[in-house]
């Protein structure tokens, strides 16, 4: 039976001037691809707190992440010794309050706001393309956003 790792993610959120949700999206090191700011569950951490890690050392992004993962998404983590490992990774929302200008990955790294269409036309993964499209829907967007500030401490 095939190994399959599980990691968590952050979906850095904010809300636009033109009234939707947009994402913080960041390009992987190794392929330059647009991604979301993931990587292995933290022994010691909650997920979310792991995944609030990974937001700000890979997109230097601050704020407070929700709770409940909205959703994962699978793809093929292709490891430095050439293995590949099946990964299933758990997105949990991030409310993004401020963007650092100094960050740990930022020689390594590009950043950029999407809209959730857009950020779906640029990812591989299908059911991510599909997590990010579904929070194109403005009703369930807002009902996340409402979520996420009165969440926030």
């Amino acid at each position: 039976m095939p190994v399959v790792g599980e990691q968590i993610a952050a979906l850095p959120l904010r809300w636009s001037d033109k009234d939707r949700l947009q994402v913080l999206m960041v390009t992987s090191r190794d392929t330059g691809r647009w991604v979301m700011p993931k990587g292995w569950q933290m022994d010691g951490k909650q997920p979310w707190t792991a995944a609030e890690i990974e937001a700000l050392q890979e997109a230097g992004a601050v704020g407070h992440v929700g709770r409940q993962p909205i959703g994962s998404f699978s793809y093929a983590k292709i490891l430095s010794n050439g293995c590949i490992v099946p990964c299933t990774v758990r997105v949990y929302p991030m409310l993004v309050e401020t963007l650092r200008r100094d960050w740990k990955e930022r020689k390594q790294r590009k950043r950029r706001w999407f809209s959730m269409k857009g950020a779906a036309r640029c990812v591989v993964e299908e059911d991510l393309a599909q997590l990010l499209l579904d929070l194109d829907d403005k009703q369930r967007s807002r009902m996340l956003w409402r979520d996420l500030k009165k969440r926030r401490v």
